[in-house]
């Protein structure tokens, strides 16, 4: 039975392939199967959209109205029973075996379009769908103009190859409103994310209310504002004012929480222990084994810990101490209010990047490894984890963490997310633990996706095309203990959201498309086309996005002769490159891209644009000579 089902999803995938590489209709994730049947179904000047009567389906009928509405300008109404309805939303009385809870048909004819399925969720992503059939300008914020409304006569079966489909969303190294996070939720949800990763504490701010615990909000959630780039920056003075950051009261993550339910998105909370944790270490001292933590500030981006070839070693101590109890009751507290407010089945404890610089001098330390015969500091941590996890699951929930909790050995029942490439994920999934890959090799969308000259700078890069090479499931891992998988986004240079949606699209399509689609079916010239569709929906949806995948790759060397060599390439097909080395700025007049050139002996700038046919499209760029010969010396 599940051979001939992988072979039903292999056929569906590559039928829809085929369709979709010939088609007009651009839709992210790709559906499993997708029949272009021809003709078009017009929007009548009166919309009736026939639903049943489902408290599930309250907020996707409320959706719907508003998109048509606000942009159409056409009536619409909506009716339990409406026989010559424009669209149908209909609940299977006998569940499809195929589609499952999330997955959904759409019949699109000249008569109008049905979406059926087996549950709210598959209704609200067969919704998604069809907007995506609809012409850009149903993406609007106002009445358009002179539009067809019109979308083509299609058939489709869809449903998500992975039930864990996320985005994490960074809060704590700059704050983002609820307003912020909401308008995150409703982006993800419509390419059918289910997930929201929230990370609400770091070194830089706790944001999550804790009423046991008060000086948690009222002392950890706010640091020195700095701008620039973050760790790099100056030690705050006594006198510069603690007023930024913000928190969460319960009150606003409940509101959030039933935000997110109404359009199928579950979110995980995650405290991050026992390092990253100096905002709590800066409202309560006592929490760690280190003499002066009295005197500690929350971390406002300026530098503490130095990431050598032999690891970290940490200049104040960030960490929860293990050998404290005050500790383990601090996070029973923590833990009870947060367990309480998310009706999700895990709560993620971080676990990474813990500094243990100060541990190696702790005569607490040295004392628990004694008593609990531990060896190595790794075992310190994992002796942690192991009571975290008896807090966690005795609060009714399931305990996940950064694979590093996997280091000293890995407390049974808890899950993993894989961060750091795929082997932590591997080797979780050879235990038989569940995983959830997210390795930096891919979804890590804080890196820069271009050329550092002109993108935003970050310690590293992850173009477009690299990361629509995520494949969840590794060579030789049993896919029973994948969860899905899911992208990163950390705020440390991050400031406001829409740089956020900048750095987040459209690299999260490909990380849509990796947790939705069928593996087999992806296609990097096809998703490129319809990303670029994308684009324009994005223009009018007035959502920010980066044009990175239209910039030109860089690689430099030198000849025998010691001469600079620059090489071109582009990340998408069909574009022209042209370049100058003489001050001036480059059009489809100037030299054209067809080999590597020397750069002139005296040049100082190179300046680079990409063209499709006639009309620019990539960004003009400045790239220094001198970049050029550092590139080029790195390589030796």
């Amino acid at each position: 039975m599940k051979k001939c089902m992988v072979l039903l999803c292999l056929c569906f995938a590559l039928n829809s392939l085929y369709a979709q590489q010939n088609s007009a209709v651009a839709i992210i994730p790709q559906p499993v199967k997708i029949t272009e049947s021809g003709g078009v179904f017009k929007l009548p000047e009166t919309i009736t959209i026939q639903a049943p009567e489902d408290a599930e389906l309250k907020h996707t009928l409320s959706f719907l109205q508003e998109r048509f509405s606000t942009t159409t300008g056409k009536a619409v109404n909506v009716a339990a029973n409406a026989e010559l309805a424009a669209i149908k939303l209909q609940l299977l009385s006998t569940p499809d075996g195929i589609i499952g809870n999330e997955g959904y048909h759409l019949s699109v004819t000249p008569a109008g379009a049905v979406i059926t399925a087996n549950k709210a969720a598959g209704i609200f992503y067969g919704v998604q769908t069809l907007l995506q059939l609809l012409p850009k300008e149903i993406e609007g914020k106002e009445k358009a103009g002179d539009i067809n409304w019109q979308a083509p006569c299609v058939e489709v079966t869809d449903y998500p190859r992975f039930g864990w489909r996320g985005l994490m969303f960074d809060v704590s190294r700059h704050f983002f409103t609820k307003d912020e996070v909401k308008s995150y939720i409703d982006k993800m949800a419509r390419y059918k994310f289910n997930l929201l990763h929230w990370h609400l504490t770091d070194d830089e701010g706790w944001r999550i209310e804790i009423k046991s615990l008060p000086k948690l909000t009222e002392v950890g959630a706010w640091n020195v504002k700095k701008t620039g780039y973050f760790g790099t920056f100056s030690a705050p003075t006594p006198d510069e004012p603690r007023t930024y950051g913000g928190f969460y009261t319960q009150d606003d993550i409940k509101e959030v929480i039933a935000y997110a339910k109404e359009r199928f998105v579950n979110i995980l909370p995650e405290v991050d222990v026992p390092g990253h944790s100096l905002a709590a270490v800066a409202s309560y001292p006592e929490l760690s084994c280190t003499p002066g933590a009295d005197k500690y500030k929350v971390g406002s981006g300026n530098p503490f810990i130095d990431w050598t070839d032999h690891g970290m070693v940490a200049h104040l101590d960030n960490t929860l101490c293990p050998a404290n109890e005050k500790v383990y009751g601090f996070l029973d507290k923590v833990f009870t209010e947060v367990a309480a407010l998310f009706p999700f089945d895990y709560i993620h404890v971080g676990g990474d990047e813990c500094a243990k610089t100060f541990w190696h001098k702790s005569a607490a330390i040295k004392a628990l490894m004694k008593k609990e015969n531990l060896k190595t500091m790794e075992e310190v941590q994992s002796y942690f984890e192991k009571r975290v996890l008896k807090i966690v699951e005795a609060k009714g929930k399931k305990l996940i963490g950064w694979d590093e909790i996997l280091e000293g050995g890995l407390a049974p029942g808890a899950a993993v997310m894989s961060w750091r490439g795929e082997k932590g994920g591997i080797e979780a999934a050879k235990m038989q633990h569940e995983v959830v890959m997210s390795p930096t090799t891919f979804v890590y969308i804080d890196y820069m996706q271009g050329d550092a000259a002109i993108e935003p700078r970050v310690y590293a890069s992850l173009r477009l095309n690299k990361a629509y090479q995520f494949e969840p499931v590794p060579e030789g891992v049993d896919a029973k203990y994948i969860k899905g998988g899911q992208a990163n986004l950390w705020t440390e240079q991050v400031y406001n959201m829409r740089h956020a949606e900048y750095m987040t699209w459209p690299r999260a399509f490909a990380t849509a498309e990796s947790v939705w689609s069928a593996k087999e079916a992806k296609n990097w010239n096809n998703f490129t086309r319809r990303v670029e569709q994308h684009f324009k929906r994005f223009d009018a949806a007035e959502t920010n996005y980066a044009p990175s995948m239209y910039d030109p790759i860089f690689t430099s060397s030198f000849d025998g002769k010691g001469q600079l060599q620059i090489t071109l390439a582009t990340e998408i097909e069909g574009l022209d490159i042209y370049y100058s080395f003489d001050n001036s700025f480059p059009d489809r007049f100037y030299p054209k891209y067809t080999e590597t050139v020397t750069a002139p002996k005296d040049a100082v700038m190179m300046k680079v644009i990409t063209y499709r046919g006639k009309e620019p499209i990539g960004r003009l760029i400045y790239m220094p000579l001198d970049e050029m010969k550092k590139r080029a010396k790195a390589k030796k």
